[in-house]
């Protein structure tokens, strides 16, 4: 199994209405960074009764070019896929503007309880201030004039991570769980790398024929893309062993080899996705470590 072929060539188009689907448009937030590609893309479901998937961070300009292309427009519902201040902070204002009822998991939590003197790493980056009007349930549907969607818990980005297909379409709203530019940041305590590859088997069993992720653009063959997703962390989880048998007792001279080639910057991401490989591990008794793993832990393998 060959490693996922990221499409790295999309245009975003910032702040325009842009049809991708029939009954979808997409607005992507002028939000670029290591983390965010070109920016976090809002979704536009329906015609005249419409759906918002993921309204973005509290960004002016957003605001302003999604009110531009809802006005004449009902929205319903808006969805959230989940909390990181990318996707949901923007919420609140357009709520107040609109009155949808906003949907999603539920609040943001951890995917396990910090240890004791544990940070987590991606704390700014938790929207904390979410609450749903309506907590979603796995396999709930939300419908509008004209189409439904169901939502498809999808942990392991997050704890509270959630997909959403629009029924009847073979289409499915990825968010950060499947993109087809990179692969999705796994960091605990938020995220659980054996949640994301549940996760990614779950979605394996579904006959999607499109992804629509959370920055970037379609995913147009998923279930060939998500085995490949599939290989390229099995992949990861063989090097961590591979490192071990060498000598490696510390994740830091792991991230030296194993991502030698990986911008430096994104070298602390690249960390708490092996921790979260490692605490996969321990969960497997593959791998052994004294007290709560993290990041300064000493490994060996059990």
């Amino acid at each position: 199994m060959q490693a996922p072929e990221f499409d790295l060539d999309f245009k975003p188009a910032h702040g325009e209405a842009v049809s991708v689907a029939e009954g979808v448009e997409r607005i992507t937030v002028n939000n670029p960074g290591p983390f965010t590609f070109h920016g976090t893309n809002s979704y536009i479901v329906g015609r005249r009764s419409v759906a918002v998937i993921d309204p973005g961070p509290e960004d002016d300009a957003h605001f302003h070019a999604l009110m531009d292309a809802l006005r004449g427009r009902e929205v319903t519902h808006i969805a959230v896929s989940h909390t990181h201040r990318d996707h949901s902070p923007l919420v609140g204002r357009l709520a107040r503007a609109t009155g949808a009822m906003v949907v999603g998991e539920g609040p943001h939590r951890a995917a396990r309880p910090l240890h004791a003197g544990e940070v987590n790493p991606f704390g700014e980056s938790s929207d904390m201030d979410f609450s749903p009007d309506v907590a979603l349930c796995d396999g709930a549907r939300v419908e509008g004039d004209g189409w439904s969607l169901t939502a498809v818990a999808t942990p392991g980005h997050t704890a509270n991570h959630m997909a959403f297909a629009l029924d009847g379409t073979g289409i499915l709203f990825s968010a950060d769980h499947v993109m087809a530019w990179a692969t999705s940041i796994v960091a605990p305590p938020d995220g659980a790398m054996a949640d994301y590859m549940a996760s990614l088997d779950k979605l394996l069993q579904r006959d999607d024929r499109l992804y629509l992720p959370g920055h970037g653009g379609p995913v147009n063959e998923p279930a060939s893309f998500v085995r490949a997703l599939k290989a390229h962390r099995r992949m990861r989880e063989r090097a961590v062993i591979e490192r071990l048998r060498a000598g490696d007792r510390q994740i830091a001279d792991m991230v030296k080899v194993i991502y030698a080639s990986t911008d430096p910057r994104l070298h602390g991401a690249a960390a708490l996705s092996l921790l979260a490989h490692i605490e996969d591990l321990i969960e497997q008794g593959r791998v052994e470590t004294e007290g709560p793993p993290s990041l300064a832990s000493a490994y060996r393998l059990a």
